[in-house]
């Protein structure tokens, strides 16, 4: 492996503007991962790096021999550079530039039995990698993200523990969300979350298979066009003071709710 001492280094540069910029992972097709097991959970689903930067240090602490033997270039970098680099303040010293599978804007598909959870416009990578990797665990077959922060964003990979990169996961802007809750509607029964109490509490649904929930933003919550299409309205029953949950909180209960076996 080559030796980068450079934080001007063009490899480096690349790697930087992809960790702090949406617009530049949408315009080169690829993603930055920080971090040993992100990049080896990344590597088992099939994502296998352009470029692997390791520290002297990383490589002796831990097994880098598969990322190494795969990736396309792989580059010892200084701890100075790992520093740029990370996107923590004690980055693990192993990075990965990886290419997305899924280019932007795939149309999502739905299976007539399927269970799904859609967001629109969740600005906060941290509840979108939290809500994958919930939906990941609870058996979802999908996650349409309507708008909102980019999937492939550092903090949402991190918050996941990769679930992003194993979970289907479809992302469309935001003005085609309520269209694909249409679509969907044509074959699932697709419920909206509202913070109203005079909708249908959650508790009196029986979802099964074959449901959608859509859950808005943190602070709008969903668009009128995304429940109009929906066929209920549901909410979250709060004896307590709070007003609304966090979004990731809010979809954790649906979807567990979700997951329960239909007793109809």
């Amino acid at each position: 492996m080559n030796e980068i001492t450079s934080r001007d280094n063009p490899h480096i540069k690349q790697a930087v503007a992809l960790r702090k910029s949406a617009a530049e992972r949408r315009a080169q097709g690829l993603f930055f991962l920080d971090g040993y097991r992100l990049c080896v959970d990344a590597l088992a689903s099939g994502f296998v790096p352009q470029v692997l930067f390791c520290t002297a240090l990383a490589r002796r602490k831990y097994d880098t021999v598969a990322l190494e033997t795969v990736a396309a270039k792989g580059l010892v970098i200084s701890e100075a550079v790992a520093l740029k680099l990370g996107d923590t303040e004690t980055p693990q010293g192993v990075f990965a530039v990886c290419a997305q599978k899924r280019p932007p804007d795939v149309p999502p598909v739905f299976a007539p039995q399927g269970r799904y959870i859609a967001l629109e416009n969740v600005q906060n990578p941290g509840n979108l990698g939290a809500v994958a990797r919930t939906a990941e665990a609870l058996g979802m077959d999908a996650l349409l993200c309507g708008g909102g922060c980019d999937i492939y964003h550092p903090k949402a990979l991190r918050a996941s523990m990769g679930a992003v990169l194993r979970l289907p996961v479809f992302a469309i802007p935001a003005e085609g969300f309520a269209a694909a809750l249409r679509e969907a509607a044509q074959m699932l029964r697709c419920f909206a979350s509202v913070p109203d109490a005079n909708a249908i509490p959650v508790t009196r649904i029986c979802f099964g298979r074959g449901s959608l929930v859509a859950v808005g933003s943190e602070g709008n919550g969903l668009t009128a066009e995304a429940i109009a299409v929906c066929h209920e309205r549901i909410t979250i029953p709060m004896p307590g003071k709070a007003e609304s949950l966090n979004a990731a909180a809010a979809a954790t209960i649906l979807m567990w709710m979700l997951a329960q076996p239909n007793e109809e």
